[in-house]
């Protein structure tokens, strides 16, 4: 129990602790202001407790699918506002993006932090009825915590250490990989309500990482990692990708030729 604890907390975490410390490396190098990823950040805690201690009502939506469709729209829109947010870095007029990038990481922070902890809250909800059991959940779940936020807090510092390129790189591959996360997970809640056919897998690594391992959850939340994605999951995850990387290479390559116009 303790160890199921602590690893379904740090997954829960460690998602969005990689998007705020991603974020605030970002305002550290562009000299923005932090205030609004902090008020991002307890708006989002906000919203997960609003969301956890409504979660009844929430789930009898469209005859008791409610939940899945609304952590499903979260990740699409986390997906989209790292897109725009990206979109808005590559670009080469800063200050007329400013407002829409402040907009990317308020939406997105507040996005993640209401999913991810919503499910912590509401996992440790349904053991405060067995005081037993309770303290090895809340136990290990501080535990879990306590690793992802150190896992946060490694990136920023290891973001704002190194060349500015180097973060640059970095932080542009990880937020591509954590937007292609989004979009497998929502594809999978999807899947289970019906809204997408089930398809057999393509292949099955759980022989080398399964998926329910500490190993596994890391890789779920860092890239959306599934021991037997479906075809339907992989081609998301993929056009997701590519879609993000076709943007990027659109906006940079225009930028670089304005100068010569």
């Amino acid at each position: 129990m303790l160890l199921n604890a602590v690893i379904l907390t740090l997954r829960e975490v460690i998602e969005a602790s990689l998007i705020v410390s991603l974020f605030l490396a970002f305002c550290q190098l562009s000299g923005q202001p932090k205030k609004t990823i902090l008020a991002a950040l307890f708006l989002g805690l906000l919203s997960a407790i609003l969301y956890a201690f409504n979660i009844s009502a929430i789930s009898q939506w469209q005859n008791g699918i409610g939940q899945e469709i609304v952590n499903a729209s979260i990740c699409f829109l986390v997906y989209l506002f790292l897109l725009i947010f990206l979109a808005t870095f590559i670009k080469s007029d800063p200050k007329s993006s400013k407002q829409l990038q402040s907009l990317a990481m308020v939406v997105g922070i507040t996005l993640a932090t209401t999913q991810e902890g919503a499910e912590i809250i509401l996992y440790l909800l349904g053991f405060t009825f067995s005081p037993e059991l309770f303290r090895p959940v809340l136990f290990g779940s501080l535990i879990g915590a306590g690793i992802g936020l150190s896992f946060g807090i490694f990136i920023y510092y290891l973001l704002i250490n190194v060349s500015k390129k180097s973060s640059l790189r970095i932080g542009f591959i990880m937020i591509l990989l954590i937007a292609g996360s989004m979009i497998m997970q929502a594809i999978q809640l999807l899947t289970q309500i019906d809204w997408i056919s089930s398809q057999y897998p393509l292949w099955d690594s759980s022989a080398f990482i399964n998926e329910r391992s500490l190993t596994g959850q890391l890789l779920y939340a860092l890239i959306g990692y599934e021991a037997t994605p479906t075809p339907i999951q992989v081609i998301s995850y993929v056009v997701s990708l590519m879609l993000i990387l076709a943007l990027s290479a659109y906006l940079y390559f225009r930028d670089q030729r304005q100068p010569n116009a």
